[in-house]
């Protein structure tokens, strides 16, 4: 980010919508808005967002993943048959009495 380029005020940014359009989407980066010289909002195009979503995505991806990791080193899972035990026990079904329909 470039400060002097990248924080504006609003009363700027309404005055340059179409500049500051072309700004973002040649730079892909936003645009912080002031109001009294105190940032208030962040302005970017739709592109950099859907971008930055997922990169979000992914990463929370990699720490699920990574706690799953640690959770198996840690000792903290179960075998799934007796997850499924457990369920079966808590919703009073035995073994084999449901049937999967097609």
């Amino acid at each position: 980010m470039n400060l002097s380029r990248d924080v504006r005020s609003l009363s700027d940014f309404k005055r340059n919508t179409v500049g500051f359009m072309k700004q973002m989407a040649q730079t892909g980066e936003p645009v912080v808005l002031t109001v009294n010289g105190k940032a208030k909002l962040i302005v970017q195009d739709a592109e950099s967002y859907q971008e930055l979503l997922q990169s979000l995505d992914y990463s929370q991806g990699v720490k699920g993943i990574r706690q799953g990791i640690q959770d198996v080193e840690l000792g903290k899972t179960k075998p799934v048959s007796r997850v499924f035990s457990e369920i079966r026990r808590s919703h009073k079904q035995h073994k084999g009495t449901r049937k999967i329909s097609k």
